[in-house]
């Protein structure tokens, strides 16, 4: 199956190792240097596919620096017609799932079948410890000692909305960059589930055994945005009870929303310890591509998703813009204030606030 965008074609199949997957032949770059970058040479670099480019354009994307940031926008406009050939697929699942665990195996079945693999991991508590996620890469060895691998943190700058914008705007760089199949994990729990599901083409949820006892700590909400559940762990010894649990929730599917128009929720027994049913989420994801694009789903939602982000880009602006003043920020705080010592309402606050 193609998807093709411009000039640029990607053959997606089981059987896509083959030669016309490979990157073009590679340049030799200079690597460029902060004191004289040349934003053609970066994008030059991401389009024959130099992990170095890409991840210093990135850097550029995620840049506080008002010309960094200028550059970055520059380079992304640059290379939006090189985007979007991607299967995206985001990845949840409740604590102790094997999130990194599974991404590792499937990444590294997808490589060994001719893809180019991009991970791109979201944890919104890093903004609550102020702490890095570079650890992925250290979960995911293996798969980020792959040459046609690529991992990156995408940094929260504080705030889920800054999440979205970052994580976007790299996804876009790493199709710009040739990657076939772009995983977007979720570290975090919580309000990050929603947030990938509208970036993303598939959604798949890990799960654990015992299907009962897991739905009291899950919400019904994160079942309903998964196009795919995956009892992750189904090793030999705990197989029979994954299949269980996997009848079971074939059952409850019935009861909930599917995730996306015209496709029913799946359920699947997964070991990535053990490399079973691997390949066949792997089948599920193309069947799903290729349903959605038939009935006009993919597109649909592709397009839904842009102006989504586009909106929440404005609302981002115009809550920055309005605290640029130091005047109006002193206000606020007088105005809360008073709220809390009743002697404004709410609506009375803000309808000063804004007159």
């Amino acid at each position: 199956m193609k998807r093709e965008k411009g000039s640029r074609q990607v053959m997606v199949g089981v059987n896509a190792k083959h030669d016309g997957m490979s990157p073009s032949p590679r340049k030799k770059f200079r690597k460029p240097d902060k004191k004289n970058l040349d934003i053609h040479e970066i994008a030059e670099g991401v389009k024959q596919g130099s992990r170095l480019h890409l991840g210093k354009g990135i850097t550029l994307l995620e840049s506080s620096n008002p010309s960094d940031k200028r550059d970055g926008q520059e380079l992304l406009k640059m290379l939006l017609t090189h985007t979007g050939n991607s299967l995206r697929i985001g990845i949840t699942g409740v604590p102790g799932a094997g999130k990194s665990t599974f991404i590792e195996t499937f990444g590294e079945m997808l490589t060994d079948k001719g893809f180019r693999v991009a991970v791109l991991a979201i944890d919104p508590s890093s903004s609550i410890t102020g702490g890095s996620i570079l650890g992925d890469k250290t979960r995911m060895e293996q798969l980020a000692k792959n040459p046609r691998a690529f991992i990156r943190p995408s940094p929260t700058a504080g705030t889920l909305g800054g999440v979205h914008k970052k994580t976007r705007e790299t996804m876009l760089l790493c199709e710009a960059a040739g990657y076939d199949v772009i995983l977007v994990e979720t570290v975090g729990v919580g309000q990050s589930e929603t947030l990938v599901r509208g970036m993303v083409d598939m959604f798949l949820l890990l799960v654990l055994t015992g299907a009962g006892d897991e739905l009291q700590g899950m919400k019904k909400g994160i079942l309903e945005l998964a196009d795919a559940l995956l009892v992750h762990k189904a090793d030999s010894g705990n197989l029979e009870l994954a299949q269980k649990t996997v009848r079971e929730y074939k059952g409850m599917l019935h009861f909930l929303q599917p995730a996306t128009e015209n496709w029913k929720t799946q359920a699947l027994a997964v070991s990535s310890i053990e490399h079973t049913g691997i390949e066949e989420v792997w089948q599920l994801a193309k069947e799903f591509e290729s349903a959605a694009k038939e009935n006009g789903v993919f597109d649909k939602r592709r397009q839904t998703q842009t102006k989504d982000w586009f909106r929440s880009m404005i609302t981002d602006e115009l809550y920055g813009r309005f605290f640029e003043d130091p005047d109006r920020r002193e206000l606020v705080k007088k105005l809360e204030q008073q709220i809390l010592d009743d002697r404004l309402t709410v609506a009375q606050a803000i309808h000063e606030l804004f007159e």
